[in-house]
């Protein structure tokens, strides 16, 4: 790819802005920096420079590496599957796709003993079909490309924000409105790097745009609907942890510390958060596809144990 640099990337270190160009994560972008995969008006550049307003970028990705993923026979609950795309409800304690500390037991483990090479090569050999993820905590809904078309297709309305991602949640705390908005960009903490954290600007960070409704209050919590503007890392979390209402749970953001959330730890092991409804467009057919899943288990037992405080 080879694009022309805009005002809104003028000023910008060269990792961050093939980051945001690529879509890619900011190591990603530094390694292919590294491997003279990127250059700026034709020649190698350091990750570090400063990128000026009709700088000439290009950027190439290596073509993906065969798999060196096992495929696992784990059951997966298939919501629905054609030639193009899959779309599973990921239960809640699965990760989506493998990495350190995680090399097997994950949703792609799954899909390559379901699909075998029927996925989408875009990902790599670590995240093949992989569109968009949840937290290992996080259930619910999410859609796999089973073919390159349908992943630059899906990509593309993602990043366009064609595709509507809704998530159902309890947060600590009452709202004081009964909707609203958090416009507030999200990088990398600058310190503890498995965290994310809320920028003033996007020098360090990208552009985050989370909006929630208040479905149900309780006696110190409340239950909410969230819709995904944006689909940064962790967003909903650091949104909502921003706001001073971390989720029911996300001891990595501020909650857990409630005597409710103590007591009922086991139930929880996580952020109380479930991706609810799912909308896009077919890559193929161009139909308009909702797709709905249930509030779990665990999910309900809490909201009625709230219910009876």
């Amino acid at each position: 790819m080879k694009i022309t640099a805009t005002e809104a990337l003028c000023g910008k270190r060269l990792d961050l802005a093939v980051s945001e160009l690529a879509e890619v994560t900011r190591s990603a972008a530094q390694s292919l920096i590294e491997s003279e995969q990127v250059k700026v008006n034709g020649k190698k550049a350091s990750k570090s420079y400063k990128v000026a307003a009709g700088d000439e970028i290009e950027y190439s990705i290596p073509e993906p590496q065969p798999y060196d993923v096992i495929p696992q026979n784990i059951p997966i609950d298939i919501i629905h599957e054609d030639d193009d795309i899959i779309v599973v409800n990921k239960p809640k304690g699965m990760v989506v796709h493998p990495a350190a500390g995680n090399p097997d037991g994950t949703l792609v483990n799954a899909l390559l003993y379901h699909c075998g090479e029927r996925l989408s090569g875009i990902g790599g050999v670590m995240r093949p079909g992989i569109v968009h993820r949840i937290d290992k905590d996080t259930s619910g809904l999410l859609v796999v490309a089973k073919n390159d078309f349908a992943h630059n297709f899906l990509s593309e309305e993602i990043k366009e924000h064609k595709v509507s991602r809704i998530y159902h949640a309890v947060a600590c705390g009452r709202f004081k409105e009964a909707e609203g908005t958090v416009d507030a960009p999200i990088g990398r903490h600058m310190t503890d790097r498995k965290k994310m954290a809320v920028y003033k600007t996007t020098e360090h960070a990208r552009e985050a745009i989370t909006h929630f409704r208040v479905e149900e209050e309780y006696n110190g919590f409340t239950r909410l609907c969230l819709e995904l503007e944006t689909g940064r890392t962790h967003q909903i979390r650091v949104h909502m942890a921003f706001r001073g209402h971390p989720l029911l749970g996300d001891t990595v953001y501020g909650g857990g510390h409630s005597k409710f959330e103590r007591q009922n730890a086991e139930l929880l092991s996580g952020q109380c958060l479930h991706a609810k409804e799912l909308i896009l467009t077919h890559p193929r057919s161009g139909e308009m596809m909702r797709f709905e899943s249930p509030l779990p288990e665990y999910f309900t037992l809490i909201t009625e144990k709230l219910g009876r405080l």
